[in-house]
């Protein structure tokens, strides 16, 4: 996993000329809305894509994480569907119903089911490389949701350059993200991590939450300024230094959610000491997003070095769907 991990600016560069080379089909409708339906490994980056394009994209571009798709799924709809292995079973219950309502439905995934049913259909389909980790390849399947947006003419064409930019950042500050991400781990050992971000980068913090789960084998929870101001912060009611609230912050946030965040911090103090702040690098959204994700997987392998777990072991899911296919 750690090699994976230290591999991610050589998946983007790849995912970038796969998305570059991609052979897609204009959809014959105005495309009117996006779904992008994923879970995991595969749906966090429609997660972290809907807010990064919040601001721009020409329609809404939404997330489902489930079965079922919503009732809005029509012809002029541009259905995404995001399944690394091809075979998973909550996706692929989507991918039948949007092709059912007509949709325009595009795929992104190693193989599996997935490309079986789009090979049948006629559908157009971006193959990443397989054989690893869902969670391990963000980068190929996020940089293929820009190419699929940009390609349907829903966001400008900045994000390729973004994404190259990204690459030259992580690759330049390589070093200092393990140094960094090595302080982090060792302040997270025999903790709860409780993670915070700013509105529109829930998608970040949700990626972290999931790495510290999947590779650190650790509990944790999110939450999001400024929606935390009004419920869970009441709940900070009682000392307790097992619990280390992480920061992901911003100095181009919106001004009233950093003062919220010096706020937040001096109520978190009372009751724990354990405050670390990760702020951003990068001249765009997109680099930014990049440089946290890969800070953040870094600290989730190191973390899971240092409590001497398996980082690639998942017995506990592949249990479970061995159990669903049972039924």
């Amino acid at each position: 996993m750690k090699t994976l991990v230290a591999n991610f600016s050589t998946q983007l560069t790849e995912a970038i000329a796969i998305g570059s080379d991609a052979k897609l089909i204009p959809s014959a409708n105005k495309i009117s809305n996006v779904l992008i339906c994923g879970l995991g490994g595969s749906g966090i980056g429609g997660s972290i894509i809907s807010e990064l394009v919040i601001a721009h994209a020409t329609v809404p571009v939404n997330v489902t994480k489930g079965y079922f798709i919503p009732a809005y799924v029509n012809e002029n709809t541009l259905v995404i569907i995001s399944s690394y292995s091809g075979n998973t079973e909550e996706t692929l219950n989507c991918m039948e119903l949007a092709i059912a309502k007509l949709a325009k439905v595009v795929c992104v995934t190693s193989g599996g089911k997935v490309a079986e049913i789009a090979g049948k259909k006629n559908l157009d389909t971006i193959i990443v490389p397989g054989g690893m980790p869902p969670r391990s390849c963000l980068g190929y399947s996020l940089t293929q949701l820009f190419f699929i947006l940009g390609f349907n003419k829903l966001i400008a064409n900045e994000y390729k350059a973004e994404l190259v930019a990204a690459v030259k950042l992580i690759d330049s500050e390589e070093k200092n993200i393990i140094a960094e991400a090595t302080i982090i781990a060792n302040k997270l050992v025999d903790k709860m991590p409780v993670i915070y971000a700013t509105t529109y980068n829930e998608g970040i913090a949700i990626r972290f939450r999931q790495q510290l789960n999947e590779n650190a084998k650790i509990l944790c929870w999110h939450h999001v300024i400024p929606e935390m101001n009004h419920n869970e912060l009441v709940g900070w009611t009682k000392k307790n230094d097992t619990l280390s609230v992480i920061l992901f912050l911003d100095a181009d946030e919106y001004s009233r959610n950093l003062t919220r965040v010096d706020i937040n911090k001096e109520v978190i103090r009372k009751y724990t000491s354990n405050i670390t702040e990760i702020h951003s690098k990068g001249n765009s959204r997109i680099e930014k997003a990049i440089y946290f994700i890969h800070l953040g997987d870094w600290i989730s392998v190191i973390l899971g070095d240092l409590r001497g777990v398996d980082l690639m072991e998942v017995n506990v899911i592949n249990h479970l769907k061995s159990k669903l296919s049972e039924i």
